[in-house]
């Protein structure tokens, strides 16, 4: 299914580019040419719409969820502090990384997007919002009118405070997690059945840039990916020399290990078909079942480095595109929103997606930029969940070595067949 999926993404790319340059090339009229390109723009605003749609209960069960776990694994002490305060570290030179990154390469800076009119307008209303009033407007008055409206951050405070909650009554609140767990499940099955419509989008937002933008924009996306790439590569050394700082001359033996996980992650383009063999990697390189079995789910909700550097990376791409300037203080905001949001939807499919266009609307970016972003975004993926794959394996290895549950190898597992992308 993985590789069908990934043929109807190239199709609709392919398809995309070539209806988008025919209009591009037989309609010569400013007007007319936009209005050619709305029909394209339509589809692909369905699909945005469709993501808005999921975004507030999808973040609100699944950061519940998390947090109360988090707190009951917190609860077993010097372990969980230990790989809690990993993660957090992690999350943080992950999203920072993407920042430089972006800012330094400016893939986005040649497009000279036009805002769209009603983000404008809204853009000139919330702007006057002084520190005092963003502040105060955090917090919710209500969790139905946050929901209503889309008001991520207020989502995420009443998300904090009843995961909380939750973790501290333990059993108490275990039929309300219960069915928080089973909205979120609900909420997941209906986030597939959106981005089985991906191939579609991806056709109508790539004719659609083509055939406004030509074919020169094929240069942009490839500094974005390219540029992206060049980041994760940077990423991938920090997680190493990291985790070299606390194993030491174990590190390559562990690369070798999780070497067949990352290849596994990076040809389905999801981390989480890779968990089951991660596991019995980190277990057979040496990590002790208590500690791999417990770092390791961990990771896969709050410690997706690869992702969170897309986050920030993305984002900021698509503000360069529409010559959007945030200050420092707002990408600083950016990056603690993205530390909460992030958290939690490891198995949401395309979740950066879902985290972008979350984030997007707190900083007066258009969220059609996503559209920007989505004809490349399955390639990017690949990349992205190969990276979550070694970063949750050099947090298992390092908690372990410090926890002195770092033995001897086990030897190595037996081959396994990789599926083909």
């Amino acid at each position: 299914m993985s590789r069908n999926f990934t043929l109807f993404i190239v199709a609709g790319m392919v398809l995309g580019l070539i209806a988008g340059a025919l209009v591009n090339a037989n309609i010569h009229d400013p007007q007319a040419l936009k209005d050619a390109a709305g029909y394209f723009t339509l589809i692909t605003d369905i699909f945005l719409r469709l993501i808005k749609m999921i975004i507030a209960p999808l973040v609100f069960s699944t950061l519940v969820s998390g947090i109360a776990h988090m707190g009951q694994g917190a609860a077993v002490g010097r372990v969980g502090l230990k790989t809690l305060g990993w993660f957090l570290t992690a999350s943080v030179v992950s999203l920072l990384l993407g920042v430089g990154m972006v800012s330094l390469l400016q893939p986005g800076a040649g497009l000279h997007l036009t805002p769209p009119a009603a983000s404008a307008a809204v853009a000139g209303v919330q702007s006057n919002l002084s520190l005092k009033e963003f502040m105060a407007h955090v917090f919710p008055t209500s969790l139905a009118d946050a929901m209503a409206k889309n008001e991520i951050l207020q989502i995420v405070v009443f998300s904090v405070f009843a995961g909380s909650a939750m973790a501290a009554l333990g059993e108490k609140a275990a039929g309300l997690l219960s069915l928080i767990e089973q909205l979120a499940q609900v909420m997941l099955k209906i986030t597939n059945y959106v981005m089985r419509l991906a191939p579609i989008a991806v056709f109508a937002a790539i004719a659609a840039t083509v055939a406004t933008q030509g074919l020169g924009i094929i240069a942009t996306y490839a500094a974005f990916v390219g540029g992206f790439y060049g980041s994760l590569v940077l990423l991938w050394c920090l997680l190493l020399f990291a985790g070299f700082l606390v194993v030491r001359g174990r590190i390559g033996g562990l690369m070798q290990a999780i070497r067949q996980p990352a290849l596994l992650a990076f040809s389905t383009a999801t981390s989480e078909a890779a968990y089951p063999r991660t596991l019995e990697e980190l277990e057979a390189f040496g990590v002790s079942k208590r500690v791999a079995s417990f770092v390791l789910p961990l990771g896969y909700s709050f410690n997706l480095d690869g992702s969170m550097m897309y986050c920030t990376f993305a984002s900021l791409f698509i503000a360069q595109a529409y010559g959007i300037h945030l200050t420092v203080g707002q990408i600083a905001t950016m990056v603690l929103m993205l530390m909460v949001t992030s958290k939690g939807i490891a198995g949401v499919p395309r979740a950066s997606l879902v985290v972008i266009a979350a984030t997007l609307p707190a900083f007066h970016i258009p969220e059609a930029g996503i559209a920007l972003v989505l004809g490349v975004d399955h390639f990017l993926d690949m990349g992205r969940s190969a990276t979550n794959v070694i970063g949750n394996s050099v947090a298992a290895a390092a908690v372990g070595a410090w926890e002195g549950e770092l033995g001897p190898p086990r030897g190595p597992l037996e081959a396994v067949d990789l599926p083909t992308a």
